[in-house]
C-alpha cells in the first residue's frame, strides 16, 4: 500500500459485527455455511443490518454466488453527508478482517461514463452499509477488489443513467464483476404489513423490473433503504443480459428479536 493511498477505518465494528478478528471470521463463515453450490452471477441484493439480524440473509446470498475478483457494491446514504453519488477510487477500507482494497482503474472507468459520480470520502465515513458486506466478501475471496458508490439520489432517470454507465464499464472490461446491491427491505412497520409491502417490491425484483420497483416503492410507501442501489444493479444487470432473479432468503427482525410489532425486513436476491 502506497503511503499516500487513503484508507478508511472501520465505522461500526463492535456494533455491527465483531470487532475481534477471530470473531468475525467464526460468525461469517457460520453464516456462510449453508449447503449450496455456488455459481456466477451478475448482481445481488444483500441486506446491510446488524449480523445478529441480517447476518443469514447475507450469507445465503454470498454462499450461494461464485464471487469474481472484481465487485461494485452501491449502497444508500443514509448518514446525509456528502455528495449524492460518491465514489471512493483508490486506497483501502479496513476491516477487522485486513485490508479491501479499492479498484481504482474500475472506479476511474465508471466515472469516465458518468462524470456526475464524485470522488468523496465523506458520504462513506460513517455509512455502514457497504462496510458490513466487506467480511462476508473478504471470506469467500481475500484477493477481491471492489469500488463503494453511495447513493444520496431517488431521482429515477439519474440511478437508471448511472444503471447503463456501470453496464458499459463492466462490458468494457470483459471480465466477471459482480455488483452488489446493499439494501434493507421495509423499516419499523409491524411483521404483516412488512411482509405484506416487501414481497410487492420483491416481485418487481424477481422480474427484473427495475422502473417497476421505483414505481411501487413510491406508491406502497415501502421505507426499502436502498431501493435506489437496487434499481441501479437492475438496471445494469438487464443490460448485461441477465435472464433471471432468485429470491435466495427472506426475514425480519422479528424473527430473531421475536418483537412482531416493529421490525425490518431483509431480502436476498441473486441475479443471473
Amino acid at each position: 500500500m502506497q503511503p499516500h493511498s487513503p484508507v478508511r477505518h472501520p465505522a461500526v465494528a463492535g456494533r455491527f459485527y465483531p470487532r475481534d478478528q477471530s470473531t468475525l471470521l467464526k460468525d461469517v463463515r457460520s453464516y456462510l455455511s449453508i449447503q449450496t453450490v455456488a455459481r456466477p452471477a451478475l448482481g445481488c441484493v444483500v441486506p446491510h443490518a446488524g449480523y445478529i439480524y441480517s447476518g443469514a440473509v447475507a450469507g445465503a446470498v454470498y454462499a450461494n454466488v461464485s464471487l469474481p475478483e472484481r465487485v461494485i457494491i452501491l449502497c444508500p446514504n443514509h448518514t446525509g453527508k456528502g455528495r449524492p453519488l460518491a465514489v471512493t477510487g483508490s486506497g483501502s477500507w479496513e476491516t477487522p478482517l485486513g485490508p479491501a482494497a479499492i479498484d481504482s482503474a474500475l472506479a476511474e472507468a465508471l466515472k469516465k461514463r458518468f462524470p456526475l459520480l464524485t470522488e468523496d470520502a465523506d458520504a462513506h465515513r460513517s455509512e455502514h452499509a457497504i462496510e458490513v458486506e466487506l467480511p462476508f466478501l473478504q471470506a469467500c475471496r481475500p484477493d477481491f477488489t471492489f469500488v463503494p458508490i453511495a447513493l444520496g439520489t431517488a431521482q429515477f432517470e439519474t440511478l437508471e443513467k448511472l444503471g447503463e454507465a456501470v453496464a458499459e464499464a463492466v462490458q468494457a472490461h470483459n471480465q466477471r464483476i459482480l455488483i452488489v446491491a446493499s439494501s434493507d427491505m421495509n423499516h419499523y412497520e409491524n411483521d404483516t404489513v412488512t411482509r405484506t409491502k416487501d414481497h410487492m417490491a420483491i416481485e418487481r425484483m424477481l422480474a427484473l423490473d427495475a422502473h417497476g420497483l421505483f414505481d411501487v416503492v413510491m406508491k406502497e410507501e415501502i421505507s426499502m433503504c436502498g431501493f435506489g442501489p437496487a434499481v441501479v444493479m437492475l438496471t445494469a444487470t438487464k443490460r448485461l443480459g441477465a435472464t433471471s432473479a432468485e429470491l435466495i432468503k427472506y426475514a425480519t427482525s422479528g424473527d430473531v428479536s421475536g418483537d412482531r410489532d416493529m421490525v425490518v425486513g431483509y431480502a436476498g436476491i441473486v441475479v443471473r
